[in-house]
């Protein structure tokens, strides 16, 4: 228990749970929104924080951590990532197709809900990055499709990702990001706007109903863990159970080999074909006799 109240007044804005909690937070949304993209947002409404999107993308365990829709119309996924984690199968690493998903999430969320695929709204998906991705040193990259035999020509699919690198060092960013920036990479408070997420921070630390969600989706977390270490024992148990069956043949195999050489009167075929090893394994155990 001790250790969850410590985990929670430790928190900081990198951290998912607050993240959301902040950018739950209208005005501080808005303003982060108009401050990255340079534009005027009058009002912006919620589609669910951490909406999980249906029907069978639960199984995949994806939910979007912040997803708004301004008063044109465009839709907004803010979400914030602390690793760069790599696919351990592919040795490659996930943002990029992560992004596509996330783009595919969205898009098919709207189409459930009988919007027409020609009237999706322009959307953003935008990763507040703690880590620079490319490695070249841009506060922001941002991407939509363009046509390779004509940089100039855009497809107009009002698609738009943006990824955002805290840890930049160059680009054209206001100094409200910039403060941003500086506050999710050190906590630092250096403008009015991070002194208004700071305050909320402190404000959603000494709400006990906040730090009683806290607690009981870290108990959820904790009971997944467990049901999915208890999953890997068992499957572990099953494969070196099968693994120790088929070592155990082998063996046998080979003890009924050396039998029958030791015997003399088998041909190296004959042996091979009872005992279903090769010749070659069998002319082997000849040599080794």
């Amino acid at each position: 228990m001790q250790d969850l109240l410590t985990k929670f007044a430790n928190l900081t804005i990198q951290s998912d749970f607050i993240f959301k909690k902040v950018m739950s937070r209208k005005r501080i949304c808005k303003h982060l929104l108009e401050e990255l993209l340079q534009i005027e947002i009058a009002d912006i409404k919620y589609l669910e924080a951490e909406k999980t999107l249906e029907p069978e993308y639960t199984s995949r365990g994806i939910r979007l951590d912040i997803i708004v829709a301004d008063d044109k119309n465009t839709h907004y996924n803010l979400e914030m990532q602390v690793k760069n984690n790599k696919n351990p199968d592919t040795d490659t690493y996930v943002l990029p197709k992560r992004s596509r998903y996330y783009q595919a999430l969205l898009d098919i969320d709207l189409l459930q809900k009988g919007q027409p695929y020609d009237l999706l709204p322009p959307t953003f998906i935008i990763f507040i990055c703690v880590f620079d991705f490319f490695e070249k040193g841009n506060y922001v990259y941002t991407f939509k499709k363009r046509c390779l035999e004509n940089l100039e020509l855009e497809l107009p699919d009002e698609a738009t990702t943006m990824i955002l690198n805290t840890k930049g060092t160059h680009g054209d960013i206001s100094k409200d990001i910039k403060s941003f920036y500086d506050y999710v990479n050190n906590h630092i408070v250096t403008t009015d706007f991070t002194k208004q997420i700071d305050d909320e921070i402190s404000y959603l630390k000494l709400d006990t109903k906040v730090r009683r969600e806290f607690m009981l989706m870290e108990a959820r977390l904790l009971d997944e863990r467990r049901e999915g270490e208890a999953v890997g024992i068992a499957k572990g148990k099953e494969i070196g159970i099968a693994e120790g069956k088929e070592i155990g043949l082998a063996e046998e195999k080979l003890a009924t080999a050396k039998r029958m050489l030791a015997k003399g009167c088998y041909s190296l075929e004959v042996i091979a074909e009872l005992t279903n090893l090769s010749l070659t394994d069998v002319e082997k155990l000849k040599e080794e006799a």
